[in-house]
């Protein structure tokens, strides 16, 4: 139990060093792409930090396997170079019983990343979305789905536009039924209502079929002054990518939400396999970081006597690219429908288990 938690504590010393090095060299280097990427609206240093910081906690989610494969390379080329590998052996300890600890400690690593660090990342990543649309655009876009239907909100310099939707039809083109349009001044008052039976985005603008169109303007009767078309035209910067692209942005979207969300976007005609592909890819993350110290740990336990440490050291960080590469392609076969969602999300790191455990045992009792 001693020598476990020296192991332990040798490896989070490793793990918290390393994750220094990288949030370090991570806050400048986005640092500067803030500066690139707001050059135009001349934001002060202070919110360009701002901006920078929101997006870290999900650099720092993203790069958690090659945290610990380097801390694991880290922590038995140490040993390695030490003796206390060779030490441990001869009180009868095999390697692979010392790996014990630096696993169990991945895998709390990565429930702690899917508990607390997915809701954090998701929060910060919607809000640095959220500000980075109110800098670069007079009005900023959001988006979102409840049992309701789907809520879209487009901004210009004329003002702003609320738009709800009870369900869409998701081609080429995309297509929202029964929409109700709201736009409001550049003061915020509410000057027309719009109300059709379908809403086409295409070419830069929403087409409206069958629409009526209510005049919101203190002292004239809505009623009385509104107006029916057969095909209306409403321009908009939003773009089907774009939208899309938001909706199907899991990053920012805690774990916590997903289940609802699931069922909000099955309610309003969206496809949702890259949600629950990636529900199953966050619980599966403890899994992978312990693949991760396994793979790290079966090229670097042996003495440094034998020489090739740094071909053991890049082998073992290659195969960890190896496998994650491995694992967002799963991943993408599973939001395609090509891998059934539990294949897609579990089979990666539970291979690279059963893999990495061969190469030790290999290694170990030859």
């Amino acid at each position: 139990m001693i020598l476990d938690r020296y192991f332990a504590r040798r490896f989070m010393q490793s793990f918290l060093v390393i994750g220094a090095i990288f949030l370090t060299l991570l806050i400048l280097i986005d640092l500067i792409e803030q500066v690139r990427r707001f050059d135009d609206e001349n934001l002060s240093f202070g919110r360009l930090l701002h901006l920078t910081l929101l997006n870290t906690p999900a650099a720092i989610s993203e790069m958690l396997p090659l945290l610990v494969i380097l801390s694991t390379i880290a922590l038995f080329v140490g040993l390695a170079r030490s003796s206390e590998l060779v030490v441990t052996r001869a009180i009868g300890r095999s390697g692979i019983r010392a790996l014990l600890a630096p696993a169990t400690l991945a895998l709390v690593i990565g429930a702690g990343a899917v508990a607390l660090l997915n809701p954090i990342a998701a929060a910060t990543s919607e809000e640095y979305q959220r500000l980075s649309d109110s800098y670069r655009n007079n009005g900023s876009s959001a988006f979102s789905i409840s049992s309701e239907g789907l809520w879209l909100r487009q901004g210009s310099r004329n003002g702003q536009s609320v738009i709800h939707a009870r369900g869409t039809a998701n081609g080429n083109t995309l297509v929202l039924n029964e929409v109700t349009i709201i736009t409001f001044s550049p003061d915020g008052t509410p000057n027309q209502q719009i109300q059709a039976d379908a809403a086409e985005l295409k070419d830069g603008n929403w087409i409206l079929s069958n629409a009526k169109v209510w005049p919101l303007i203190q002292g004239v009767n809505p009623e009385t002054n509104a107006t029916e078309h057969e095909r209306l035209e409403i321009p908009t910067s939003l773009t089907r990518q774009r939208i899309l692209d938001t909706l199907g942005d899991q990053g920012s979207v805690s774990v916590y939400d997903l289940p609802e969300l699931i069922r909000d976007l099955g309610e309003a005609g969206f496809s949702t396999k890259q949600y629950e592909v990636w529900l199953q890819v966050q619980l599966a993350r403890p899994f992978f970081l312990v693949a991760m110290v396994l793979i790290g740990a079966a090229f670097t336990m042996r003495h440094v006597r034998f020489g090739g440490t740094g071909i053991a050291v890049l082998s073992a960080v290659l195969l960890g690219f190896a496998i994650y590469f491995v694992r967002n392609f799963a991943q993408i076969l599973g939001e395609n429908g090509q891998l059934p969602i539990f294949v897609a999300a579990w089979a990666p790191p539970f291979a690279a288990i059963l893999l990495s455990l061969g190469l030790l045992l290999h290694a170990e009792d030859g």
